[in-house]
């Protein structure tokens, strides 16, 4: 469903001038997200780091490149998905966002959610994970595996940053974003929204990896 355009953009300005919580006083700026609003697949990482505090965008450091080396392997276009956070502000010392962070950023990412209406949403690392969720986490035993929880699918992986830490976790992440490509290919879209005329996922894939 289309959204009205200045919704998105009042969101957008919201999260930028928001006071909930004590990482306001130390960001640079907040990071809302980047991407098409409209877009079928969604990922959704921790928390800025230092990079994404500086430029306003998200995945831009070293894990946002590894991110996208791995987009490119399975030939997922970047620029046709959406990525944000849980936390649109860098906590201090890239620590992980406190939950009461999370809970006052959650308002945030669950409008963002309702607004684009991704078909799959890819939670990178175990904040997402265990924010949306809601359940404690271990990565090892979630990781690569698809999750449905109130009409929503979401795939879990490693946070790249876990590969660039520990440079045997990179073949897993590999292997997790095939299990992605495989489950976009696969439509995991309800019948009743296939018989609407959606695009298919595979629609997002460069034409040369499919």
């Amino acid at each position: 469903m289309t959204q009205p355009p200045d919704e998105w953009e009042s969101l957008r300005q919201e999260i930028c001038e928001c006071h909930q919580c004590p990482l306001a006083k130390s960001r640079s700026q907040a990071v809302p997200g980047v991407g098409p609003n409209d877009a079928q697949l969604m990922f959704i990482g921790e928390a800025p780091g230092r990079q994404e505090d500086i430029k306003g965008e998200p995945f831009v450091g070293a894990a946002g490149q590894l991110l996208t080396k791995l987009l490119e392997q399975v030939g997922i276009k970047r620029q046709s998905v959406f990525i944000s956070n849980a936390v649109k502000c860098r906590p201090p010392e890239n620590r992980q966002p406190t939950r009461s962070e999370r809970a006052a950023c959650r308002p945030f990412l669950d409008r963002q959610l309702q607004y684009i209406q991704p078909r799959v949403i890819v939670l990178v690392g175990r904040v997402p994970t265990e924010t949306l969720l809601e359940t404690s986490v271990r990565m090892g035993e979630m990781h690569g595996r698809v999750y449905h929880r109130n009409g929503k699918t979401f795939f879990v992986m490693y946070h790249p940053a876990a590969g660039l830490y520990n440079q045997t976790l990179v073949p897993t992440l590999e292997e997790d974003m095939q299990k992605l490509k495989k489950l976009l290919h696969s439509d995991p879209a309800p019948a009743e929204e296939r018989e609407q005329g959606q695009l298919p996922l595979s629609e997002f894939f460069s034409e040369e990896k499919k």
